[in-house]
């Protein structure tokens, strides 16, 4: 059965702005936290950790979510709205409690309440896409790409009053998922979703091509979440005004919803390995440039960093549309979380460590330590194109 067309483009608008939504509440601390960082007396290790968190909840919400079946349970459109809920009131948390600590567990509760939001989104549109699944998922995680720069447009608009700007992301995120949940439907294709399986990770494990296609999406995660981690400080170190810092933040990483649609449309035209590696050359050369920029004029610096936010992570849904095809598809479940969980827990080690160096060497140096993470995403990307290959050419 082939889905209406225009149902078909109603509900990817309609779930992708609910998605921008509800995923700001993602780097809503790293948004105002110069301001924090001023009211609280953060050191610098207090301050990765505020992002940290939210990397670590996203792995633990993501592992409970399949182990408990949680996907096939409940609807993705209600696990959205039940996800979103939980963010907007950790979100809330944060402002109540005034103080790290609480922040911390709340940061926590954000990144595991984001983990039903975000992979159940997936779903849900994968459910009206057959052809054309690359764009559609491209669209999907551009609204992810999205809603995490909302933040820094919310605080520009808001000035200094960072209490201010995360009620604002927390209303957002709650309507969000209300609009999920009551505007949207599940599609002509819609399937249940593959349950946790640990007995099945050898057959996984040992599938070259899930190897290589992970390989890739974790050099991505290397580069990516770090860079949105610190992009904002990076430009409060070029700008003298704390909101055009922000703005440019904001444009940064949001130029990498374009990015995400564009790969998506030439995945389904072309590879999808083709994109991704087109994708992470790209943003490997930003990373390698764009922080020895820090005191060029500021409008070079700002369109070396739109460059990199739209290559960063315009590579992101390829990988998992990739999973979906390689792997037996009744595991697709299993491999997917594994595949998450793991490179979530990698983003951990580089948003701690950007700081670290950049004090040490300047920030030249902290955005050269991810130029690796895509270089072998490259690399992967390429022995995958020669593998399905091989695997073409043996069976005519």
């Amino acid at each position: 059965m082939q889905p209406d067309l225009t149902k078909q483009r109603r509900e990817l608008v309609q779930l992708a702005f609910a998605l921008v939504l509800s995923m700001s509440a993602w780097f809503s601390t790293a948004a105002v936290l110069g301001q924090l960082r001023l009211d609280w007396g953060l050191t610098r290790t207090q301050a990765s950790w505020l992002t940290i968190t939210v990397q670590i909840g996203f792995v633990v919400g993501a592992v409970i979510s399949s182990a408990t079946n949680l996907a096939d349970r409940i609807p993705p459109r209600r696990l959205i709205l039940y996800g979103s809920m939980g963010a907007a009131l950790a979100n809330l948390v944060v402002v109540l409690g005034d103080s790290f600590d609480i922040a911390v567990v709340a940061r926590l509760a954000t990144g595991a309440s984001l983990a039903a939001v975000y992979p159940p989104a997936l779903k849900a549109m994968s459910s009206w896409y057959l052809e054309g699944r690359g764009m559609a998922l491209g669209v999907m995680v551009g609204a992810l790409t999205l809603g995490s720069a909302l933040p820094h447009l919310v605080n520009a608009i808001g000035g200094v009053d960072w209490k201010l700007t995360l009620i604002v992301v927390s209303a957002l995120t709650a309507i969000g998922g209300l609009l999920a949940d009551r505007l949207c439907c599940d599609g002509p294709f819609a399937v249940a979703a593959a349950s946790f399986d640990p007995t099945q990770l050898r057959a996984i494990v040992t599938n070259r091509e899930f190897r290589l296609a992970s390989a890739g999406y974790f050099g991505h995660m290397w580069e990516l979440y770090a860079m949105w981690a610190w992009i904002a400080a990076f430009y409060g170190d070029v700008f003298a005004s704390s909101r055009v810092a922000s703005l440019a933040a904001f444009a940064v990483i949001a130029v990498g919803s374009l990015g995400c649609v564009y790969a998506g449309v030439m995945s389904d035209r072309q590879s999808r390995s083709q994109a991704a590696a087109l994708a992470m050359r790209w943003s490997a050369a930003a990373a390698i440039i764009t922080g020895f920029l820090v005191d060029a004029p500021s409008p070079l610096v700002l369109a070396a960093g739109l460059i990199w936010g739209f290559w960063v992570v315009a590579d992101s849904a390829q990988f998992s549309a990739i999973v979906t095809e390689v792997v037996d598809p009744r595991y697709v479940g299993t491999a997917l979380t594994l595949q998450l969980a793991t490179g979530f827990i990698l983003t951990v080690f580089t948003i701690f460590f950007i700081p670290v160096v950049r004090d040490a060497f300047g920030w030249g140096w902290a955005f050269l330590m991810l130029a690796p993470g895509p270089l072998l995403g490259v690399w992967a990307m390429r022995a995958l194109d020669s593998t399905q290959a091989q695997a073409d050419a043996a069976t005519g």
